[in-house]
């Protein structure tokens, strides 16, 4: 997938560039700049940063990584951060957006941000992952390469408090409402304790499937032996064909036999029909699924493309679908949503919001530990 959020040492990925948040003068400074220093060889790097002297606040340039496994280190200065009236969130905005930008010129394929300026700087970690995935988005929409937000682990990794709040308020609800039901489940089994109402419902059951069954062995009665369908129920088999008559009312020769003419549209025929339905062209959602070209290659040349569960999510962001939709989409690949499952009630809680926005979604996803969509 082009971008990806993973928790790493920088130092330590492997990636074509990596960002360095650097001290405006040609000297170590503290925390990840010192460790970048140390790690791609202080005394050869610190040389060749002197050679380009002061750099401004919002500013890129770029020295050779030496012992880094990349090709360059691209040197940006951010914000110090005071109240956010001062101009930090547009240089900000110009960290990342220049050094994508110098990234590309360089011809590079692969970068590694950190979330520039929140270590020592002091720039508050929800805002700058904000304007961190808004410029990379926006890159990402007009240049294929791969990006790396680097975290070193999730404590370090903030969303704003209010969506924290309201995503841990949905899937506690939820949480919560599958508890009861199973508690609940539990509790009608133990000894027979039903109510009223449910002792009735399932008498009603248990007395509408003995009369499908006796329909059926009716109906397989009345064939002669050469003309009875294959499977065709036999006396000895009774209790076999009641429980299927059962599970499956209005069985009929018929209606089977029209069950197994009919084909439904697959997976990859029912996304490219949204995407047709959607005004976008192919490389429009693609990159809005955070998904690679050759992936969605594979899955337009072919009909039977059975994606993962977080590449098929994608794709159903990418085109705004409502829930409903979405679940159909899923099904015909054979995937399901479960209401017990974090992966899926933060899903639910981005679309039922209205939010399609996959790089913020993907956030919330990493901080839950689930994995990112693409």
């Amino acid at each position: 997938m082009p971008f990806q959020i993973i928790r790493n040492d920088i130092t330590k990925v492997k990636a074509d560039a990596i960002v360095n948040t650097a001290n405006p003068d040609p000297i170590i400074g503290g925390g990840m700049d010192a460790a970048i220093y140390y790690a791609a060889g202080k005394r050869r790097l610190l040389a060749e940063r002197k050679k380009i002297g002061k750099i401004a606040p919002g500013e890129v340039v770029s020295t050779r990584a030496f012992k880094l496994d990349a090709a360059y280190i691209l040197h940006t200065v951010g914000p110090v951060w005071i109240d956010g009236c001062q101009g930090e969130l547009e240089i900000l905005h110009s960290c990342y957006k220049k050094s994508l930008e110098l990234a590309s010129d360089l011809s590079c394929n692969s970068i590694a941000f950190p979330l520039i300026a929140t270590g020592t700087y002091g720039f508050p970690k929800d805002e700058a992952l904000k304007i961190a995935l808004a410029e990379i988005n926006h890159f990402l929409l007009e240049h294929d390469m791969l990006v790396y937000l680097v975290v070193f682990d999730r404590k370090a990794f903030e969303l704003s408090g209010k969506l924290v709040g309201e995503i841990e308020e949905y899937i506690n609800e939820h949480e919560v409402r599958e508890l009861r039901l199973a508690e609940y489940s539990a509790a009608s089994y133990s000894g027979g304790n039903y109510s009223n109402h449910e002792a009735r419902r399932r008498e009603a059951i248990r007395r509408r499937r003995e009369k499908q069954a006796e329909q059926v062995l009716e109906e397989a009665a009345s064939y002669p032996m050469a003309d009875m369908p294959m499977g065709a129920p036999k006396k000895e088999t009774r209790k076999e064909t009641e429980s299927i008559a059962g599970s499956f009312p209005n069985f009929t020769e018929k209606s089977l036999d029209e069950l197994l003419r009919t084909k439904e549209k697959t997976f990859q025929e029912r996304l490219l029909e949204l995407i047709d339905e959607s005004g976008m062209d192919d490389v429009t959602v693609y990159k809005k699924a955070n998904i690679d070209r050759k992936v969605f290659s594979k899955i337009r040349c072919n009909t039977d493309y059975r994606p993962q569960k977080k590449t098929a999510v994608a794709f159903a962001i990418a085109l705004k679908l409502d829930l409903p939709t979405m679940q159909d989409l899923l099904s015909r690949a054979g995937i399901a949503f479960s209401p017990s499952n974090r992966f899926d009630l933060i899903i639910s809680y981005f679309v039922t919001h209205g939010i399609y926005d996959i790089f913020e979604i993907n956030a919330a996803l990493f901080k839950y530990g689930q994995p990112i969509l693409g």
